[in-house]
C-alpha cells in the first residue's frame, strides 16, 4: 500500500513538473504575442482621439516649471537641497506613463498617466534640481503598445503627434531662458526618443548647441555608429566633458535584452545605417565615461522606493555598474527594494534614474561647472 501511494505521488510530481515545463515553453514562445495583445491598440489611428493639444503658455500644461506651486521635481532626499539660483535650466521629457490600448495617444488629462508622470518627475527630474529649475511638459504620449510594433504606420503617427507637443513645449522653454543660460536636456524611455529628435531638429546647427551642458537620453537604445553621428552631440568621453550625450539601459543578471534587441535590430539609425550588429552607447553612471565597470562602493546613492512609491530612501553602495560588449548596463544581482515593475528579461528600465540618482546629480553638476562662462 505504501509503495503504491509513493508511486502515485511520484507520478503526480512528474506530471506537475511536465506541466510547469510545458507552461514555461508556451510562455517563452507566446509571451511577445501576449504582450502585444495586452498593450497594442487594435483601432486605426485617429489624430483627435487624445483631445486638444496642450497650451504650454498655461502653467497647468506642465508637470514641472519654476512658477508651479506643487512641483515634484523639487523633491530632495535628506542631505540634498534644490538650487537657490539657477546655474542652468533643465528641460526634462517624462517617459511613457499612458499604458491603455484604447488609444494610440493618451490624453494629458488621463488621471492614472498623470499620477505616474508626477512620480517620475519626482524620482528622475529631481536629480537635476541642484543646478536649476526643471521644466517638464505633459504631452499626448504615444501609448506603450506603439513601441511593440516597429514599422506600424499607426505607431509612427502616434510618435509624431507626441513629438509635436514636446517640440512646442521646448520652444516655450527656450524662449523663457536668458540667452546666456546653459541648458540641460533630459529624458527617459519615450522621453529620450523625443529628445533625440529635438537634437536633430531643434539643436543641430543652431546657437543652442553651444549652450547644451549635456543631453541625458537615458533608457533608449542609441547606436554608437548608426545614430550618434547624426545627433550633433558626441558621447561624453570624460567625467567633466560638456556639450555631449549620456545614455544607458539597466539590466540585472542574467540580462536578457531580447525585446530591446528585436526593436534595435529591425530599425535604421539616424545616420541612415542599419542598427543591427552595432553597439549601443553605454555611459557608465558611476564613472561618467562610456564602457567599463565600477563596484557598488562607487554608487553615491540609489533612491529605493517605499511600497506605494510616494517616498524613497537614499542608499549608498547598493549596486555597481558594468557595460556589456553589446552596450547594456549590468547592475549585477537583482537589488533589494526594486522588486515591483521589473520588466521581462531582468530589465530595470523603470529604475534607470533611481538606481544612480546621486551619481547622476553629481555628473550633471560636474559637467555644468566646466561650461565656459559667457
Amino acid at each position: 500500500m505504501h509503495a503504491l501511494l509513493a508511486r502515485k505521488f511520484l507520478y503526480v510530481i512528474a506530471a506537475i513538473i511536465l506541466l510547469i515545463l510545458a507552461l514555461g515553453i508556451s510562455w517563452a514562445v507566446f509571451q511577445d504575442r501576449f504582450i502585444r495583445w495586452t498593450f497594442v491598440p487594435s483601432a486605426d489611428f485617429a489624430g483627435n482621439e487624445a483631445g486638444p493639444a496642450p497650451d504650454y503658455a498655461k502653467v497647468t500644461a506642465w508637470v514641472a516649471r519654476p512658477d508651479l506651486s506643487l512641483d515634484p521635481s523639487r523633491y530632495t532626499p535628506p542631505g540634498f537641497t534644490a538650487a537657490a539660483y539657477p546655474r542652468a535650466a533643465i528641460f526634462y521629457i517624462p517617459p511613457t506613463t499612458y499604458l491603455s490600448k484604447a488609444r494610440w495617444n493618451g490624453p494629458v488629462t488621463d488621471p492614472e498617466a498623470k499620477a505616474r508622470t508626477i512620480l517620475f518627475a519626482k524620482s528622475q527630474a529631481s536629480a537635476f534640481n541642484g543646478i536649476g529649475p526643471v521644466w517638464a511638459p505633459y504631452y499626448r504620449q504615444a501609448t506603450l503598445g506603439a513601441f511593440l510594433v516597429a514599422g506600424d504606420p499607426r505607431a509612427a503617427k502616434a510618435m509624431d503627434l507626441a513629438y509635436a507637443d514636446v517640440a512646442r513645449a521646448f520652444d516655450v522653454f527656450v524662449a523663457a531662458q536668458p540667452l546666456d543660460r546653459p541648458i540641460i536636456l533630459a529624458g527617459h524611455s519615450q522621453g529620450s526618443l523625443h529628445l533625440l529628435r529635438l537634437l536633430r531638429e531643434k539643436v543641430r546647427g543652431t546657437e543652442l548647441r553651444s549652450r547644451v551642458v549635456a543631453a541625458y537620453a537615458i533608457g533608449w537604445p542609441i547606436s554608437s555608429t548608426a545614430d550618434l553621428p547624426a545627433l550633433s552631440l558626441p558621447a561624453c568621453k570624460t567625467p567633466d566633458s560638456h556639450t555631449c550625450l549620456v545614455s544607458w539601459q539597466s539590466f540585472a543578471e542574467p540580462t536578457e535584452p531580447r525585446l530591446i534587441a528585436a526593436y534595435f535590430d529591425a530599425t535604421t539609425g539616424y545616420a541612415g545605417l542599419p542598427r543591427k550588429g552595432t553597439t549601443m552607447l553605454c555611459s557608465n553612471p558611476l564613472t561618467g565615461i562610456p564602457g567599463g565597470s565600477a563596484p557598488a562602493s562607487a554608487n553615491r546613492g540609489a533612491l529605493v522606493p517605499n511600497a506605494d512609491y510616494s517616498t524613497a530612501d537614499l542608499k549608498k553602495g547598493l549596486v555597481g555598474a558594468a557595460c556589456t560588449p553589446e552596450g547594456i548596463l549590468s547592475i549585477g544581482a537583482p537589488p533589494e527594494g526594486f522588486g515591483g515593475y521589473v520588466l521581462p528579461g531582468n530589465n530595470y528600465h523603470v529604475f534607470d534614474y533611481a538606481l544612480f540618482w546621486a551619481n547622476l546629480r553629481a555628473d550633471a553638476e560636474r559637467r555644468t561647472a566646466t561650461m565656459p562662462v559667457p
